[in-house]
Parts: structure tokens; C-alpha cells; sequence
């Protein structure tokens, strides 16, 4: 028996790329997990795995390139909504950081999460309770847009997939 037989390995590679797509959707919504970027490994894999005849090469060029668009979005959205409200760069950090920290309270952390910790960066930068406010919430819908993005992406990019896939 050839133990690095192709089809032995055949099995364990649609487990990881299930897994990998599984990860990616969650990861579309936990903002510690580049959700996206996985999904995309996952398809690429899946493939791979069948020999890139139902899924070609420019279906995977569209695919990745949605992938690298989530990413900016990812990067941009809370930066520009607390931006937009006001924020400076210790807002934007601490948006950053309560966004990790909130990561381990569940739904309410990652919604409380980027308000409050914008709000305690501009109040670092010695701002008024005011402005530091309107840094918040502008951290928190920055947040919220940017995870819509991501999931609305990571839709499109598994219905495309599918429709190559099937038709």
C-alpha cells in the first residue's frame, strides 16, 4: 500500500478546506481572525483538490482580488469612521485595542469594545468627554461597517465560487 498515494491525501485536504472555509465565515465577523483572506485559502484549495476544472484560474483571480478588496475595507472602516467623528491616532488605537480585548466578552465586548476604548484614547489625548464620545461611536460604526463589508464580501465570494463550481 503507497501511503503518500494521492487519493490517501485526497480526504484530509477536503477536511482541511472545509475547515478552512468554516474558519473563514467566522472569521468574517471576529475581527482577530482575517476571515476573508482563509475563506480564499479554503476555495483555492478546494480547487486545487478537483484539478481547478470546475473553478479556474480567473474565477480564483476574482476571488482573491475581493479577498485583498475586504482587507483595505477592513483596515480603513474604523480608521475613517472615528475619523469622521473626530478621533485622532490614540482614538484609533484604542478602538483597536478594545476591539482585541472586547474579542473575550463575546457579542457586547465586540460592540463595547471600540467605543470604549476610543473613548479612553481621546481622553488620553486630553480631550473633552464630548468629542471623545462622538470618537466612540464613530469607532464603533466604523467597526459595524467594515464586518458587514467583510461578510456581504465573503458571500459574493462563495456564491461566485458555487455558481463556477455547479455551472
Amino acid at each position: 500500500m503507497d501511503w503518500l498515494s494521492w487519493e490517501l491525501l485526497r480526504y484530509p485536504g477536503w477536511l482541511l478546506a472545509i475547515l478552512l472555509v468554516l474558519v473563514g465565515l467566522i472569521g468574517t465577523v471576529l475581527p482577530a481572525i482575517p476571515g476573508v483572506p482563509i475563506l480564499f485559502v479554503g476555495l483555492v484549495l478546494m480547487a486545487w483538490l478537483e484539478g481547478f476544472i470546475s473553478v479556474g484560474i480567473g474565477t480564483l483571480i476574482g476571488l482573491g482580488l475581493l479577498a485583498l478588496l475586504s482587507v483595505i475595507i477592513d483596515f480603513l472602516a474604523t480608521a475613517e469612521g472615528a475619523r469622521r467623528f473626530g478621533a485622532g491616532r490614540h482614538a484609533i488605537l484604542g478602538a483597536t485595542l478594545g476591539l482585541l480585548v472586547g474579542l473575550f466578552f463575546g457579542l457586547p465586548g465586540l460592540l463595547l469594545g471600540p467605543f470604549i476604548g476610543a473613548v479612553l484614547g481621546h481622553l488620553a489625548s486630553r480631550a473633552n468627554i464630548d468629542s471623545s464620545m462622538r470618537a466612540g461611536v464613530g469607532a464603533t460604526l466604523g467597526v459595524l461597517v467594515g464586518t458587514i463589508s467583510k461578510l456581504i464580501i465573503a458571500l459574493i465570494m462563495l456564491t461566485w465560487f458555487a455558481l463556477a463550481w455547479w455551472l
